[in-house]
């Protein structure tokens, strides 16, 4: 049960972060890189920390092989360049279009991928003004190809490392990849406005650092299968979060899908409990 109540928990931070993305008003790269870094401020020094000080952690810290690391160092490089395209394509679409399109890795699975198919189709036969640009929906999409593969080598590195180490090499690796692809963009790093700067810190304290901490967590205990099809409730929660705070509309295919999708994630649940 705990395992689920972290991946609950990962979903509400990350439903948030197309929120926070957009009230932040930068480029993509900009507060992607400040998302992991500001959640990394945070991870480092607790790591350290408790590397030092608890006998069990640092055995478990030696114990674990060179592989490993490079395997969470690598998963870091993917979910950086997966924040990438997502934020700017938050910022060219509408914040349910990026957070549908970027969750499809999972949508073969069950009932769900009903669900995830009206949605897109109601998004598809929106106008344009109401639902962004191509663009925008193409990079979600490639950004839903780098957070499989992020997902992927987290399920198999966690079963050498625990949630805190992975978590913190890997979000390093995303830092370092952000840093580059932020320098080859040029895009600003400073010079924001008190708000910018607000949103930010609920996309590094929320969005990643306590709902990636969940999931990293949850894929330690549950079968990565289980974990992405879990995830896809984060669309029809940002569709909803996105109503009332940035004042996108709801309709009723939107209601329609969203409920298929979340009958989806209950019998896909259910069947590996009680098995």
């Amino acid at each position: 049960m705990l395992a689920y109540a972290a991946l609950l928990v990962a979903i509400s931070g990350i439903a948030w972060s197309a929120i926070f993305i957009r009230w932040s008003a930068l480029p993509g790269p900009s507060s992607a890189f400040y998302r992991v870094f500001i959640a990394a401020l945070v991870l480092v020094p607790w790591w350290l920390i408790t590397g030092l000080t608890i006998p069990k952690r640092r055995v478990r810290i030696a114990g674990t092989t060179s592989r490993a690391y490079l395997l969470a160092l690598c998963g870091g490089v993917f979910f950086g360049l997966d924040l990438a395209l997502f934020n700017t394509a938050v910022m060219r679409t509408t914040a349910t279009t990026a957070t549908l399109f970027g969750n499809n890795s999972p949508i073969f699975v069950g009932i769900g991928t009903g669900g995830a198919a009206i949605l897109m189709i109601a998004n598809a036969s929106r106008p344009a003004e109401a639902t962004g640009d191509l663009t925008g929906a193409l990079m979600a999409i490639g950004a839903a190809a780098f957070f499989a593969a992020y997902l992927l080598a987290t399920e198999h590195v966690r079963e050498e490392m625990d949630t805190l180490t992975f978590s913190t090499v890997a979000v390093l690796g995303s830092v370092l990849t952000l840093l580059v692809v932020c320098l080859i963009f040029g895009t600003p790093l400073w010079g924001f406005s008190t708000r910018t700067w607000l949103a930010l810190l609920g996309l590094g304290l929320i969005s990643q650092l306590g709902a990636y901490l969940g999931l990293a967590y949850a894929l330690g205990h549950l079968p990565a299968t289980i974990t992405s099809v879990g995830l896809l409730a984060q669309v029809p929660l940002t569709a909803l979060l996105a109503v009332p705070l940035l004042g996108e509309p709801l309709t009723r295919p939107y209601l329609a899908g969203g409920a298929l999708v979340l009958a989806g994630i209950y019998i896909v649940t259910a069947g590996s409990t009680s098995r």
